[in-house]
């Protein structure tokens, strides 16, 4: 099986017997070498010194003062940010465990930066031996925000930040000491041409096709089944839908911020404008395997889930809310 998502430092981790992914000394030493942490030449001695004794043992202890002994405020904030990551994944057993305690939570205290790079490695973790190119780009949108590309007939999406010109490789250190710097030429994933999405797929360098209808939806559902599935150890069915009419919105899940308030209207009555419903990307219909894991009075009813795009024409999916949104009577993690 051909290996993809090559930075997110999967292959630097251990899998305990569930399958989840337990942290290691070279993955954190990974995250120790980002570039935003190498200590410039005009750093001072007290960031060199830590630098280079993390990277020896990444696990050792880091006070506050040791912390704000640091001269530059860009470098403290840095190093705030990634110590208490990395403090994170050590108080779990699991990465998996690490991020629903996260999202449990409902603490943003992580930069999106770093929640992304946990959903991207988990999301590798939940894929291990995906073979289907489309598969793996629909799960892009759960760790990259997309940008809708003009089409008459289609709804593209692109990778902001490939799209917007930025470097297409994504800021880990990994890949820069690979050298895989290159220019983004974006392709529309498409049957021709997936074969090139394995050599690409640390590029972010296709555009994927979420028409209704088409492929992207169903397998962008796929991997809402796996991801359900993994982290919540629940067994669900998602199809997509064209259209939603005159459903029983007996619960649903936004899957993004803007798809929250649009369901938030549906929910209170509200008849959507043209331009609300225009947002709408792709809907989603939910059903349990045991309809005995929903709550009592919810049991046999479909939930289902919103995709929307914000007014500027962006999606940031918020794949947390798939873990804490749903009507599951008990939620146990299996990892």
């Amino acid at each position: 099986m051909k290996d993809f998502w090559i930075a997110c430092g999967h292959h630097l981790l251990d899998r305990d017997e569930s399958g989840g992914l337990c942290v290691t000394d070279e993955f954190l030493k990974a995250c120790f070498a980002r570039p935003e942490l190498m200590p410039p030449r005009d750093a001072c001695p007290v960031e060199r010194r830590l630098h280079r004794e993390l990277l020896g043992d990444p696990r050792q202890a880091v006070s506050a003062d040791e912390i704000a002994a640091v001269a530059d405020e860009d470098a403290r904030e840095n190093w705030r940010f990634v110590l208490a990551f990395r403090d994170l994944l050590l108080r779990h057993p699991t990465l998996e465990a690490a991020y629903l305690a996260t999202v449990r939570s409902r603490v943003n205290d992580l930069p999106p930066l770093f929640v992304n790079q946990l959903v991207h490695v988990i999301l590798r973790n939940v894929l291990d031996g995906c073979g289907d190119p489309f598969v793996l780009r629909a799960a892009e949108l759960f760790f990259r925000p997309q940008r809708i590309l003009p089409h008459d007939q289609a709804l593209l999406l692109g990778d902001e930040e490939v799209v917007g010109g930025q470097s297409p490789t994504p800021v880990l250190s990994l890949m820069s000491m690979l050298g895989a710097m290159t220019d983004a030429q974006l392709d529309v994933l498409r049957d021709e041409n997936a074969g090139d999405y394995w050599q690409r797929s640390d590029q972010f360098d296709m555009a994927c096709d979420l028409t209704a209808g088409g492929r992207g939806p169903i397998a962008l559902a796929q991997v809402m089944v796996r991801w359900i599935s993994h982290l919540l150890a629940v067994d669900v069915a998602v199809e997509p839908l064209r259209e939603l009419h005159d459903a029983r919105l007996t619960w649903y899940v936004g899957l993004d911020a803007d798809a929250t308030r649009i369901g938030d209207r549906l929910w209170h009555g509200e008849r959507l404008d043209e331009h609300s419903a225009g947002g709408v990307l792709a809907l989603f219909r939910l059903t349990f395997a045991d309809t005995s894991a929903a709550m009592d009075d919810l049991r046999g009813e479909p939930v289902y889930l919103i995709l929307a795009m914000t007014p500027d024409q962006k999606l940031r999916m918020k794949p947390q809310n798939l873990l804490t949104g749903l009507p599951i009577k008990r939620l146990e993690m299996v990892t």
